[in-house]
C-alpha cells in the first residue's frame, strides 16, 4: 500500500499558443491556478508554469527530507530556506525539463558548515522528488547561516 496519493488536474481549452488551462487539486490548495504556454516560455503574467510547480514540489520535498535527517541527527534546524530553479530547455529538439538547482540556506546552530553539507548531501539522496526527476541535472548549493 502506498504512503500517499494526491491528484491534480488541468482543464485546457484552445490551442497551445492561444489557449490556456486551469489547475484543480484534490486538496483545493491549487484550485484556480491559470497556466498558459506564454506564462511558461515568456513572462508569467500572474499565471503558473509546470516548471514553477515542479520547483515548489522539489523545494518543499527537499526541505522535508533535510528537516527529517537533521532531526534524526539531533540537530533540528531553527529555519531552512530552500529554493528550486527548474529549467526548461531544448533536448533533442523537444522542450525538456533539464535541471533543478536547489539553493539551501540553513540556520542550524548545532552544526558547522561541513556537518551541514554532509546532511544536505544525504537529503539529496533521500528526497522523493529528487529521485522522481533523477534524469535531470540536480544541483544543491547549501549555506549554513549564523544563528
Amino acid at each position: 500500500m502506498s504512503i500517499a496519493q494526491r491528484t491534480a488536474e488541468t482543464t485546457w481549452e484552445g490551442s497551445l499558443t492561444d489557449g490556456g488551462g486551469v489547475i484543480r487539486s484534490e486538496s483545493g490548495a491549487l484550485d484556480g491556478l491559470d497556466v498558459t504556454w506564454a506564462a511558461r516560455t515568456e513572462t508569467p503574467g500572474g499565471k503558473v508554469s509546470p516548471e514553477e510547480l515542479v520547483g515548489a514540489a522539489h523545494s518543499s520535498c527537499f526541505a522535508m527530507a533535510l528537516t527529517l535527517l537533521l532531526g534524526k541527527a539531533h540537530t533540528p534546524p531553527d529555519r531552512l530556506n530552500v529554493a528550486a530553479t527548474v529549467t526548461l530547455d531544448g533536448a533533442d529538439g523537444v522542450p525538456t525539463i533539464v535541471s533543478s538547482a536547489l539553493h539551501v540556506d540553513g540556520w542550524v546552530p548545532q552544526l558547522d558548515p561541513a556537518g551541514f553539507q554532509k546532511v544536505v548531501d544525504e537529503a539529496a539522496a533521500l528526497c522523493p522528488v529528487s529521485r522522481l526527476i533523477a534524469g535531470a541535472r540536480i544541483s544543491v548549493e547549501a549555506n549554513l547561516q549564523p544563528t
